[in-house]
């Protein structure tokens, strides 16, 4: 089964009409998208848009054999006219099967949003799912078969994949295309960067994937270090990376510091913009989650595992650090990057970086800038990925 991608963008399309941003002004060329439709096995229509038989054209086929036009999501603005020759475009009823002439299945599947996604099961037993702008599947159960390829709204609801993988319907092999691309999103490298991190990736408009193919699937890296300065936007980074998978376990290092009312404000605001899925653990104790099978972790952040690391072996006192709180720091440390080396789960960790700016007035400040350095540099000698956040920008300093 083939589907070809005759557009990849929101509804409004990318560059969106009249829009000034900087986004629109990048999208060019191959980051230029139409309004998302596929053609499957050039009989299969899902989603018609103005001028879909001229991006037919284009990338090599024709409509003539469509047998079947379905719309997916409802459309804004005057109707679309049908291209004559092509049947008048519908909807099946969710969670309602049908069987084309050519030897196609398909079973509407129910969101979250209005809207209708459609699982496609071609004559050779191929499997797709088409979901939506703005949608997620609804009503899954676990567990389910692995689809080939799924193109969804990876960028606006990384949860659709996320409940997708949950169930086991979006699995290792399956090729994740985004689809519905906005200008949310810098287009170009940026865009491949945050797919990448998600296990999607996005492909120009005319692209024709052949389903069950998933050599170009990208590998998630299992340990990444994100890196920044205060309000950089380094743990909103590290939360995106996470957000299309399932049970994440958000570690939080900083505890709940009874009493103090601005950092129960910023705990507060770190919960609201995580998912409701993930689940939150306040410890330091890193080493035995590291060890053990599980979810993905999200640790926010190192620095206050040094904070607490250092009060442990009392390194703010001169005579202590020198009679073995140095020594005791560095096994800490020590058995902590080796966990990260050895352990299986996906981490997402987060670190301050420090020492490029004022050289702190105390003893104990500098010991701590000193010692946060050497952590940093420990623990991203541990991972596949690595990357400094700089005005909300990421950076990729390794993978």
């Amino acid at each position: 089964m083939d589907v070809t991608l005759l557009g990849t963008g929101a509804p409004a399309g990318l560059p969106r009409p009249d829009c000034p941003c900087a986004a629109c002004a990048a999208a060019q060329g191959d980051d230029t998208r139409a309004a998302t439709a596929l053609l499957v096995d050039g009989a299969l229509l899902l989603d018609l848009t103005p001028g879909a038989a001229f991006a037919a054209a284009r990338a090599g086929h024709s409509l003539a054999g469509v047998r079947q036009v379905l719309l997916s999501h409802p459309h804004d603005g005057p109707a679309v006219e049908v291209p004559a020759g092509l049947p008048q475009p519908g909807r099946v009823p969710d969670g309602r099967e049908l069987a084309l002439l050519t030897g196609h299945r398909v079973r509407a599947v129910a969101l979250d949003a209005p809207g209708t996604g459609y699982a496609v099961t071609g004559p050779d037993g191929g499997r797709i799912l088409y979901v939506p702008p703005g949608g997620a599947p609804a009503g899954l159960e676990a567990p389910a078969e692995p689809y080939d390829l799924v193109l969804a709204d990876v960028v606006g609801r990384p949860d659709a994949l996320a409940r997708l993988r949950a169930v086991g319907a979006a699995g290792p092999t399956t090729d994740v295309v985004a689809v519905h691309l906005d200008h949310d999103v810098p287009p170009g490298r940026e865009l491949a960067r945050r797919l990448a991190a998600a296990g999607a990736r996005a492909v120009p408009d005319g692209t024709t994937l052949a389903v069950g193919s998933y050599e170009d699937v990208p590998d998630v890296p299992r340990r990444t270090l994100v890196l920044g300065g205060a309000r950089s936007g380094k743990s909103v980074e590290a939360e995106r990376r996470l957000e299309p998978f399932p049970d994440v376990l958000y570690v939080a290092t900083g505890g709940s510091r009874n009493g103090d009312a601005e950092w129960a404000a910023r705990v507060g605001a770190h919960r609201e913009r995580r998912p409701g899925s993930w689940r939150t653990a306040e410890t330091c104790d890193l080493v035995p989650l590291l060890k053990d099978e599980g979810p993905p972790l999200l640790v926010d952040c190192l620095s206050l595992w040094l904070t607490d690391a250092m009060d442990a072996v009392g390194a703010w006192d001169d005579a202590e650090w020198a009679d073995g709180g140095e020594r005791a720091l560095r096994d800490r440390v020590r058995e902590l990057t080796e966990a990260v080396r050895a352990t299986r789960r996906t981490v997402v960790a987060v670190s301050n970086e420090v020492g490029s700016g004022i050289v702190p007035a105390t003893a104990s400040g500098r010991r701590y800038r000193d010692e946060l350095g050497r952590l940093n540099a420990a623990f991203a000698a541990e991972c596949e990925q690595v990357l400094l956040v700089v005005a909300g920008q990421a950076l990729m300093l390794r993978g």
